[in-house]
C-alpha cells in the first residue's frame, strides 16, 4: 500500500507544481505585454531589490510603466490620429523640397519621442518624417503591446496614410520591435515601400523570450514557452508563429539591416539567418562595441553615412 500512496502524493505534488508554474507564467506574460500606469515605479534590477521584493517579482512579474512622450521635435510638427486596430498617434514633420518620407517605428518600451534624434538625421538628409507611437505608448490607445505582432497592422495603416498624402518615395525605419513589425507588415499585407531600414530584429519570438531568461541567469525551459503560451492567450495571437526569420523570405524590398556586435538580446546568428532569407537588394552593417541600444549614441557619423549611402542608391 505504501507505493500507491507515494505515487498518489507524487501526482498531487506534480499537479500543484504545474498549476503554480502556469499561474506565475500568466502573471509574467501579462506584465510583459501590458504596461502599468506611467507614474508607477519601474521594477528595480535584481541587485536593488529586497528579498521580499525579489519573491514578489518572481511570482508576479516586473512593472513596466507606460512609455510617455517626454520631449518633442524642434521643427514644426503636426499631431495626427490614425485609426488602425487601435487608435495611434503620429507626428508629421514636413521638409521643404523633400526627397520622400521616412516613417519611424520604435522598439519595446519606447515611444515616438525616442525617435526624434533619428528623425533629425533623416530631415538633415532631406526627407520628411512621420514618427509613430505604437499602441500602448505615448499618445496612442491602451496599455498593451504584442512585441510587433499586432503592431504590424499599425505599420500598414501608417504607410497607407502617407500614400494617401500623395507620397511616392516611402521608406520604413524600425528598431527592434519596430523592425519586426515592419517585416511582419510586408509579409502579411504586401505593402511596397521604396526601402526598409531595420535595426536588430529578433529571429523568432521564442528566441527573444529565451534571451531575456538567459540575461537574468535563469533557465529558459519551460518558463519561456509557458510565457509565450499565456501571452498569446491573453492577447489573442499564437506567439509561436511570430517568426521574423520566416517573414524575411517574403521581403523583396531593398533592405538595410543594422546590428550591434555586443547585442545581448539578439544574437548574430539570428541576424545572419534573417539576412540570408531577405530576397531583395540588401546590405548588413555591424557596429562594434554596441549593444541593444540607440546606435546613434556610439556610431552617429557612421550610422548617418550608412543610411545616406543606402537610401541615396
Amino acid at each position: 500500500m505504501a507505493l500507491p500512496k507515494l505515487i498518489k502524493k507524487s501526482l498531487w505534488a506534480f499537479v500543484i507544481l504545474f498549476v503554480l508554474v502556469n499561474i506565475i507564467a500568466g502573471f509574467h506574460s501579462y506584465k510583459f505585454t501590458h504596461f502599468v500606469e506611467s507614474d508607477s515605479e519601474k521594477t528595480k534590477s535584481p541587485n536593488g531589490l529586497s528579498k521580499l521584493d525579489k519573491i514578489k517579482t518572481i511570482i508576479f512579474g516586473v512593472n513596466n510603466p507606460r512609455p510617455e512622450n517626454t520631449s518633442f521635435p524642434s521643427q514644426p510638427f503636426k499631431s495626427i490620429q490614425l485609426k488602425s486596430n487601435k487608435n495611434i498617434e503620429c507626428w508629421s514633420i514636413k521638409t521643404s523640397n523633400s526627397k520622400g518620407t521616412v516613417i519611424l517605428f520604435h522598439g519595446y518600451g519606447g515611444n515616438k519621442s525616442s525617435l526624434i534624434d533619428k528623425s533629425n538625421v533623416f530631415i538633415e538628409l532631406g526627407y520628411s518624417t512621420l514618427l509613430v507611437d505604437f499602441m500602448g505608448s505615448g499618445g496612442s490607445e491602451g496599455n498593451q503591446t504584442t512585441i510587433g505582432f499586432k503592431e504590424a497592422e499599425q505599420v500598414k495603416t501608417s504607410y497607407e496614410y502617407v500614400v494617401e498624402q500623395g507620397e511616392e518615395n516611402i521608406i520604413l525605419f524600425g528598431t527592434s520591435m519596430g523592425a519586426v513589425a515592419i517585416m511582419k507588415a510586408i509579409n502579411d499585407t504586401r505593402i511596397n515601400p521604396s526601402a526598409i531600414l531595420i535595426e536588430c530584429p529578433f529571429g523568432t519570438m521564442q528566441k527573444t523570450v529565451n534571451a531575456r531568461f538567459d540575461n537574468m541567469g535563469v533557465p529558459s525551459f519551460p518558463m519561456s514557452s509557458l510565457l509565450m503560451l499565456w501571452g498569446g492567450v491573453q492577447n489573442g495571437f499564437w506567439a509561436f508563429d511570430h517568426n521574423p526569420t520566416a517573414y524575411a523570405l517574403n521581403i523583396n524590398i531593398p533592405t538595410l539591416l543594422l546590428y550591434g556586435q555586443e547585442d545581448d538580446k539578439v544574437s548574430k546568428l539570428e541576424i545572419d539567418n534573417i539576412y540570408t532569407n531577405l530576397q531583395g537588394e540588401k546590405d548588413l552593417k555591424i557596429y562594434p562595441l554596441t549593444g541593444h541600444e540607440n546606435y546613434l549614441t556610439k556610431n552617429y557619423e557612421q550610422w548617418k553615412i550608412d543610411i545616406d549611402s543606402f537610401i541615396s542608391n
